[in-house]
């Protein structure tokens, strides 16, 4: 794999981010599939948990051979463990139109846009294991999207509207913007433009709650 020594640390980070995120996930997946009310929906539930474990394990790995002794500081798990709170309480109330917002659309979708570019970068560093990485990513696409699917649903049956989700989803994306800022400064390390990765974390975002929920210069 034609990664530069000096690269090697903000990977690392970077895929620190994710492994946490994906711990995060692993826990709000299996919180949210015992609050399902129908057999489908737990069943995707259940088998997203046992997923973002298996991914948790392979970013754990990666970190190990990339820098095992020289991640120090992150700054970017205080905003996380603040999203993680937020999310615990909508759990804790039962809220699980909220809780797709918070784990499948928005961490779901910054997940994705990062994951999607350091995909671009290892490509051009001609790494290994490009058929698990891809698997990967395609599970977190389906991960996104049955968030989305299940939040569009229930506007169209009438049991929440956009505005109510763009209300709901400010905190969460105060809290993505926070991690958003920590982690361009770690692609800019690399030599990856943190602008054009800045700009992915939008298109990952439904039209109903980007158009007036992200701010601008993110």
């Amino acid at each position: 794999m034609l990664v530069h020594y000096d690269e090697k640390v903000p990977i690392a980070r970077l895929l620190t981010f994710l492994e946490h995120g994906e711990r995060l996930a692993n826990e709000c997946a299996k919180a949210q599939a015992r609050l399902a009310s129908d057999f489908r929906s737990r069943r995707f539930l259940l088998s997203q948990a046992r997923q973002e474990a298996a991914h948790a394990l392979a970013f754990q790995g990666a970190i190990a051979w990339l820098a095992p002794r020289h991640l120090g500081d992150t700054p970017f798990l205080p905003a996380l463990e603040e999203y993680r709170q937020l999310l615990d309480d909508a759990l804790a109330r039962q809220d699980v139109l909220e809780t797709f917002l918070a784990e499948q659309v928005i961490l779901e979708g910054l997940g994705e846009a990062i994951l999607t570019r350091i995909e671009e970068g290892l490509v051009k560093r001609a790494a290994p294991f490009g058929q698990l990485r891809r698997i990967l990513l395609q599970q977190e696409e389906a991960h996104h999207g049955f968030g989305r699917r299940m939040l569009e649903r229930a506007m169209a049956e009438g049991r929440i509207d956009a505005e109510t989700l763009r209300y709901r989803a400010q905190d969460y994306l105060a809290l993505a913007d926070q991690m958003v800022l920590k982690l361009s400064d770690l692609f800019e390390s690399i030599a990856e433009d943190p602008t054009a990765w800045a700009q992915d974390v939008r298109t990952f975002l439904p039209e109903w709650l980007s158009q007036e929920s992200m701010p601008n210069g993110v």
